[in-house]
């Protein structure tokens, strides 16, 4: 008997040996099998061919490839609080768990007609969508992806529903997000999952287009389409409601076309003051935290997009809309100079920095490719091919609130 109870336990035990014998003979390889973290790891969103590729940053390697997402030709990523899965939101309004260490894909649900973007939730546990068709915000299990609750965006006015955006994580298990048609700025509180709340700001502004929040969950603004100013909660003082800053920036200017809106999810907060894309305008807006008041404006080379801040706040880097999308500008923060230019070539759509610094990873859509840059030197480190990439998305963004 105590025999037999021994056979049984050695059984048990000679897979699980065997198994760590062989992921750490390909450690140093590229197979799903191989033993490692995630803290380097990320993804690379293919929208043309509704797959993602798996990047790890120490090498500047490509790890392989996670296919079967659907429409991903404005998809977004968040990741588990351990880094190992990611949650892709797709634009046909998919919902996507992937594996990134086994790479492949756990599970995907359609939720909606036509999505842009989500969240995850302070303690990891939740997954929040925002949807254009239905106009509205659905919220899943992270584990399961099963549905824990639907919030139709229906306007305040009784006009109907509204699409939904810049939808954001924040702490106290809440979930930030924009009603576009209606004007307005929700939060649900999840703190209690099974009786969540709404608290809603009508009236905030003409179409909100996008929204950010501070990398401390003070402030959650949301930039406006339909006229010059942005919007502000302080997520500190909700009493207080929403107010208006810097409204009326382009006072007095013409306004240039519009052919991609500013992602307000590449704000950059660097040193003291924080850099906005302006709508319509060739130029990066430098603003005075706390006071929010203009403090400066940098003309740049067209329409910004992205304004991101290296990790150590001393530069700020700027791609740009179509069709001037071929070139990257570097701020110096102290000098508020542009310092350096270059062009990696057409369709560039997304910047994205190692957690300290040391590299940026540049999406380049119509080169089918990935440039990987030395952000001191400004030199090309490696390129690596991919299927019409846009968005870049490392697992340092898991511990970041709002990203």
């Amino acid at each position: 008997m105590k025999f037999s109870s021994l056979m049984a336990i050695t059984l048990l035990i000679v897979p699980t040996l065997a198994a760590d014998q062989a992921w750490g003979q390909a450690s140093d390889q590229s197979s799903p099998n191989a033993t490692r973290g995630t803290g380097d790891l990320g993804l690379v969103i293919e929208r043309a061919s509704g797959s993602l590729l798996v990047i790890e940053t120490s090498e500047r390697t490509a790890l392989g490839r996670i296919e079967g997402l659907g429409d991903l030709s404005h998809a977004s990523a968040v990741f588990s609080r351990d880094g190992r899965y990611g949650f892709i939101f797709g634009r046909d309004g998919g919902l996507s768990k992937v594996d990134l260490l086994a790479r492949r894909l756990v599970r995907r649900v359609v939720q909606s007609g036509n999505s842009i973007g989500g969240a995850i939730s302070q303690d990891g546990r939740l997954v929040a969508v925002s949807n254009y068709k239905p106009g509205g915000v659905k919220v899943f299990d992270a584990v399961n992806l099963d549905l824990v609750a639907n919030i139709p965006a229906q306007a305040s006015d009784g006009s109907g529903l509204s699409k939904v955006v810049g939808l954001a994580d924040a702490p106290g298990q809440r979930f930030i997000f924009s009603l576009y048609d209606a004007g307005e700025i929700w939060v649900a509180d999840f703190s209690d999952r099974a009786n969540f709340k709404l608290h809603k700001y009508p009236n905030i502004g003409e179409l909100p287009y996008d929204g950010l929040i501070t990398g401390d969950g003070h402030y959650y603004i949301a930039g406006l389409f339909g006229e010059d100013g942005m919007a502000m909660l302080d997520l500190w003082r909700p009493d207080l409601g929403v107010r208006r800053i810097l409204d009326g920036y382009g006072r007095g200017e013409e306004k240039l076309p519009v052919y991609k809106m500013p992602h307000l999810e590449g704000w950059a907060r660097a040193g003291d003051v924080i850099f906005l894309p302006a709508v319509g305008r060739h130029e990066v807006l430098v603003v005075e935290p706390g006071s929010w008041r203009e403090v400066g404006r940098i003309p740049v080379h067209g329409q910004p997009i992205f304004a991101v801040a290296r990790p150590d706040g001393r530069q700020v880097w700027v791609n740009f809309a179509h069709p001037l999308n071929d070139t990257v500008q570097v701020i110096d923060v102290p000098s508020l100079k542009i310092i350096h230019e270059f062009k990696p070539g057409k369709a560039v759509l997304h910047l994205e920095f190692t957690p300290r610094g040391e590299q940026v990873w540049i999406s380049v859509r119509d080169a089918d490719r990935v440039d990987v840059y030395d952000t001191e030197s400004f030199q090309r480190l490696t390129s690596l091919p991919a299927k019409k990439p846009s968005g870049i998305f490392l697992t340092a963004r898991a511990n970041r609130i709002g990203l």
